[in-house]
């Protein structure tokens, strides 16, 4: 009997059929996403219950989903974010969770660069006063020789370090595993989250969603930032406190922020659509069709070995 396999990321396979054809070449039965959107808890529960394995992005994976998973031997993510997933379930019953390490990371740290030249040079709302009829001259600002601090120095956060070297800035890094000889030959001094909180023009979130990381920036994190500074997030949303944000950004103790992330997704409140100093966007910076194809065959294979 051939293995049953959901798939519920919407962009999996889009442009490369080598995912699909290992699979097919398997036998497996597989099933899609139907929605055309993140499924929902209860569309998990209906779909799951008599799959062998799931490539999964980031639909929920709860203990109250996996608990209808009779069947299930392998969740292979499609991406590397795990906080859609009850770890401590998976684990307890014999579930092994794999995800696609590196293959987005370029996409998301040019992503973060990106939101970061737009915030700054005000790309975005200068563009939009001009289609309104304003062609007055707008003062920005630059990054060059500014000073960044990445909160999460990964694979994606070295990435955007190296983005950064390209522009002359200092670097400064937080992160719970250091990687000194990565740092040293890069010119990227760890610190503190406080030194990073006062000092950096600009800072950039590469972190995961935990317990810990919850409100990670909060009212009294923003409160110590310069007035000039930039916040990007491309990781999580809950990482930010999203009140505190729109306090921040709505009584200008920040500049602006790139937000791709939210709790929500879309947010239930659309208080930030009313703002012209942050630009949102929807969950993308992992949408290039380089990071699709790369992330849709480390999937797939690592399914294929899992099982």
């Amino acid at each position: 009997m051939a293995f049953k396999i959901l798939i519920t990321p919407r962009s999996f396979g889009q442009n490369d059929s080598r995912p699909w054809d290992l699979l097919k070449e398997k036998g497996y039965e597989l099933i899609t996403n139907p929605y055309g959107r993140i499924m929902t808890e209860e569309e998990m529960i209906d779909s799951i219950k008599d799959v062998d394995g799931i490539i999964l992005g980031v639909d929920p994976c709860s203990k109250k989903v996996l608990e209808k998973a009779k069947s299930l031997k392998c969740i292979s993510r499609y991406g590397v974010g795990l906080d859609n997933i009850d770890l401590e379930y998976a684990k307890k019953m014999n579930i092994p969770v794999h995800r696609t390490m590196g293959a987005n990371s370029n996409a998301v740290a040019d992503y973060a660069f990106g939101l970061m030249l737009n915030i700054t040079r005000k790309i975005s709302h200068i563009d939009r006063e001009c289609r309104s009829g304003n062609w007055k001259k707008i003062k920005t600002s630059e990054m060059w020789k500014k000073t960044i601090g990445i909160i999460g120095l990964g694979a994606i956060g070295k990435g955007v370090a190296k983005r950064a070297s390209g522009f002359n800035m200092n670097v400064l890094a937080y992160d719970l595993y250091k990687d000194e000889k990565y740092a040293k030959e890069n010119n990227i001094e760890y610190v503190d989250l406080e030194t990073i909180y006062k000092n950096a023009d600009f800072i950039s979130l590469h972190l995961p969603l935990t317990s810990d990381t919850k409100d990670l920036i909060s009212y009294n994190e923003f409160d110590m930032m310069k007035d000039t500074a930039v916040v990007v997030n491309t990781a999580r949303g809950g990482v930010i406190n999203e009140d505190a944000l729109f306090d921040a950004l709505n009584n200008k103790k920040i500049l602006g922020a790139g937000i791709d992330v939210f709790e929500q997704e879309p947010p239930a409140n659309d208080k930030f659509t009313q703002l012209n100093n942050i630009v949102i966007g929807s969950h993308c910076a992992a949408s290039t069709k380089e990071a699709i194809d790369n992330m849709s065959l480390m999937a797939t294979k690592n399914l294929i070995d899992s099982l």
